[in-house]
């Protein structure tokens, strides 16, 4: 058998020899990679397998030539092949082509791409793909383990969920995962929910870092546009599925005066169910039995989990006060 693939002797740009896989565990999925990540090994029976390959630049170019490539924003790309694969490529990071399937997941990082933020786009974001052809429906939240149970929180990029989780972490709560989430219907008889953790770094601003991780605050930028960096925890994550207690969609920052009262409001069945489905990880992917599946879903997760609207000022002096709010709504 061949020796182990390294980032030295087998490098984003060239192909790999032999069949050697490193084996790892994420979301409850196992990924058999080509390439050395910073995940744990996969423990217990996994959701699904995925296969992370390495591929060459003329690989990329042979497979999206003659397709239309769609500008999702100024530096992310997106093409959908006629074999039904899917093509991603953010400048100065990487390309990825998701297969048919979702099984298999061919990665390229571009030469100057820190391997922390090329990891964060591929455990993002081309995962994403590979889950939701698989099955699976992600939601764009991120989730902390309090006292034995999950509590996430939904919402839209620049809403504030990794800051709340920087501040939960900074009293001592555990990190489930930052971003996405993968939830599994428990199995065991219940109606409730398990979330699975996800790679074991938060992507948050410097003052945020310092001000709740300490030590801990410190990683390399996220992208060129963004002032967030990708900070490891270090162990200090979760490594379990955790039971979810309670589904947190948090306000838009315009929606709350910034000497406005905390507030944990209820919503509706029909309101709760807009709100899941309105914070899918991945909404590029639209097909009608997508759609259907990510819709029936959506209802049973809301008929299983309370789900409640979280009003507060976008005050960092104020976030601890949200987590003991938050803390007091969990043992109500």
């Amino acid at each position: 058998m061949a020796g182990p693939v390294t980032l030295e002797s087998a490098p984003f740009d060239a192909v790999p020899h032999g069949g050697y896989f490193h084996e790892y565990g994420v979301y409850g999925i196992r990924l058999r990679s080509e390439f050395p990540l910073a995940l744990p090994p996969q423990t217990g029976q996994p959701l699904g397998v995925i296969d992370l390959r390495i591929g060459p630049e003329d690989f990329f170019q042979d497979a999206v030539r003659g397709c239309a490539l769609e500008d999702r924003t100024v530096w992310h790309k997106l093409a959908r092949l006629a074999d039904g694969s899917s093509y991603m490529h953010w400048r100065d990071l990487g390309e990825f082509l998701v297969s048919a399937d979702g099984r298999q997941i061919t990665c390229r990082k571009f030469p100057d791409a820190a391997m922390e933020s090329f990891q964060v786009y591929l455990l993002g974001q081309a995962l994403a793909f590979a889950l939701v052809k698989q099955g699976f429906e992600p939601l764009h939240a991120t989730t902390l383990e309090v006292k034995g149970r999950a509590v996430a929180f939904l919402g839209d990029s620049g809403f504030g969920k990794s800051s709340l989780a920087a501040c939960f972490m900074g009293a001592g709560h555990t990190l489930v995962t930052d971003d996405m989430l993968i939830l599994n219907e428990s199995g065991d008889g219940g109606d409730g929910y398990v979330a699975y953790p996800g790679p074991d770094r938060i992507k948050v601003f410097p003052g945020i870092a310092r001000r709740f991780l300490g030590k801990r605050a410190t990683g390399v930028p996220m992208n060129s546009g963004t002032g967030k960096l990708v900070i490891p925890i270090g162990g200090g994550g979760c490594c379990h599925p955790v039971p979810l207690a309670r589904i947190y969609a948090l306000c838009a920052p315009h929606e709350v005066p910034r000497k406005a009262a905390i507030r944990i409001e209820p919503l509706t069945p029909r309101e709760a169910f807009i709100s899941i489905v309105a914070n899918t990880f991945n909404s590029a992917l639209t097909g009608a039995d997508r759609l259907q599946r990510q819709a029936d879903a959506a209802i049973r997760l809301v008929r299983s989990v309370p789900v409640r609207k979280l009003f507060y000022p976008r005050v960092l002096s104020q976030l601890p006060a949200v987590q003991d709010a938050i803390v007091r709504d969990l043992g109500a």
